[in-house]
């Protein structure tokens, strides 16, 4: 964020933030409303940095801030919100004294999404085999635990990556046709797209309608590769900490005021 956003953010009373924030939904009354919205958690070591805070609390404040992206995703009829938490190079590139922590974290972040007071369906993706034992475990406790619940699907991407992704589906396609006495020639001649997109995590849901991503970077890094093809992108630059509701509504008005033309 800019020194001059900075500046004026803290201008902003919350009294002034509230009316603006009505405003924003009066204009989404009667807008379409993204299905399915995916977003890269970006900014929690640079708020840490700027605050004058240890890492870990960045990552903490921004694991905090999960519970309200989807309650308001919920209010406004979001189906799926995809939320990227961990990516397989951060496995490897991020320091153990900070890899420890913030993965505890994501284990509280699942376990609170999938509270029985929450009707929400958490859905992991990413390589799970990765990580710690102890730590894979708690995620699919958290899971199953929700397995009944009918409310918004929330897929919590932790040690994924877009391209392991697509790799996996093609060997997951692969392995099927195998079982079902194909030749490699055969499938070679008749494999498809929905061949792969039934192999990849998010099997049986939508594409992403919108990828919001927040810290002010201007890039996807992998994220659902396959899925975004007709995806509308927003960058935001904020801090995921400092991720606001009407910072949220602000891109869905945006997505909702674009010409979606589903190709080139």
């Amino acid at each position: 964020m800019t020194k001059g956003r900075k500046q004026l953010k803290r201008m902003l009373t919350p009294a002034l933030y509230t009316a603006y924030e009505s405003r924003v939904l009066a204009d989404l009354a009667e807008a379409s409303k993204p299905r399915h919205v995916g977003v890269i958690i970006d900014g929690n070591r640079r708020w840490a940095r700027e605050m004058g805070f240890e890492t870990v609390r960045g990552h903490r404040a921004g694991g905090e801030k999960l519970d309200d992206l989807i309650r308001w995703s919920d209010e406004l009829g979001v189906e799926v919100v995809t939320i990227w938490l961990l990516s397989t190079d951060n496995l490897t590139s991020r320091a153990p004294e900070e890899l420890t922590p913030l993965l505890d974290i994501i284990v509280g972040v699942a376990r609170s999404l999938s509270a029985p007071d929450r009707d929400w369906q958490v859905h992991l993706m990413g390589a799970l085999d990765l990580l710690p034992v102890d730590i894979a475990s708690a995620l699919r406790r958290s899971q199953e635990q929700t397995v009944d619940k009918t409310g918004i699907t929330v897929n919590i991407a932790v040690g994924y990556g877009g391209r392991h992704e697509i790799v996996e589906a093609v060997r997951s396609a692969l392995r099927e046709a195998d079982q079902l006495g194909r030749s490699l020639t055969e499938v070679a001649a008749q494999i498809n797209l929905e061949d792969i997109a039934n192999h990849l995590y998010t099997k049986g849901q939508p594409d992403p309608d919108l990828i919001i991503r927040t810290s002010g970077e201007q890039r996807l890094g992998g994220f659902l590769l396959w899925q975004t093809a007709n995806a509308e992108f927003y960058f935001s630059d904020v801090y995921w900490p400092d991720f606001r509701r009407v910072d949220f509504l602000r891109a869905i008005r945006e997505y909702a005021q674009r010409n979606r033309r589903f190709g080139a």
